[in-house]
């Protein structure tokens, strides 16, 4: 749905999380104390994710190790101590990606990855929310 006050278009949110210093925690608590169906995925199994359909109102949920957000922001495994480091992130699927960072650098955001591809086929513009959620607009061509 278009906004037109803002030019950006949310289709879904295409994922949800917490981002964490401490796996094994987190791992017990949202699989072994929520019961989550939580998977590794293959050759990343500290990325625990739930898929579509797993649990109803989402699209993706995973528990995000901070070295990988870190990874995926800024190309290395340590979040910089100039930016608030973010307890959870949340990306919004939109039908441009190109157009919906147009409308945040005009707006004065300061992005942290700008149309990036991921290793995943995700592509995918990142910042930091007022609130410091790392926030994600994408194109994830699996959950279409």
């Amino acid at each position: 749905m278009l906004d037109v006050t803002t030019g950006l278009s949310v289709l879904f949110i295409a994922g949800y999380g917490p981002i964490t210093r401490d796996c094994p925690a987190s791992q017990a608590f949202y699989q072994q104390t929520l019961g989550l169906p939580l998977k590794g995925l293959p050759g990343n199994e500290s990325y625990l994710s739930l898929e579509t359909g797993a649990l109803d109102g989402v699209k993706h949920f995973a528990i995000w190790p901070l070295e990988q957000a870190a990874q995926s922001c800024f190309g290395h495994a340590e979040w910089p101590g100039t930016s608030p480091v973010p307890q959870c992130w949340v990306e919004f699927e939109v039908d441009s990606l190109e157009g919906a960072s147009q409308v945040l650098k005009d707006k004065g955001y300061q992005l942290l990855v700008d149309n990036q591809h991921e290793p995943w086929g995700q592509r995918v513009t990142r910042l930091l929310s007022p609130e410091g959620l790392l926030v994600g607009l994408t194109i994830t061509p699996w959950l279409r």
